[in-house]
């Protein structure tokens, strides 16, 4: 049943982000900033951590919860000051940051990408 409510959650996620493309004149790169910031505003009122737990990777993988990482990571840093505190989410959220750096390199050596206007 995991993966029936990772499937479900993640789904969730992603239909929500559709409906604000399709049905508002919002742009793409706006509604995932606005995904990221919801991850992490609801993490701040510790509202995501339930859904991480029901959900597990169908909550963490889409962009809310690189949002709850970052939150998080922040959090937990905070504690040790300021420094830490901005340099915990960083932390938290280093393997996701560096594989989508790195799948973008080896993706824009592989195809030839078209500017679109």
């Amino acid at each position: 049943m995991d993966y029936v409510y990772s499937f479900i959650t993640g789904g969730l996620i992603c239909v929500i982000g559709q409906i604000l493309m399709d049905a508002t004149k919002l742009t793409a790169p706006r509604v995932l900033v606005i995904l990221v910031v919801a991850g992490a505003l609801l993490q701040a009122f510790n509202l995501y951590e339930p859904i991480v737990e029901f959900a597990s990777t169908g909550a963490r993988v889409p962009l809310p919860g690189f949002g709850y990482n970052l939150a998080k990571g922040a959090m937990e840093g905070a504690s040790g000051g300021f420094l830490e505190a901005v340099t915990g989410g960083v932390k938290a959220a280093s393997g996701g940051i560096t594989v989508a750096i790195a799948w973008g390199y080896i993706i824009a050596l592989t195809f030839s990408p078209k500017s679109v206007r």
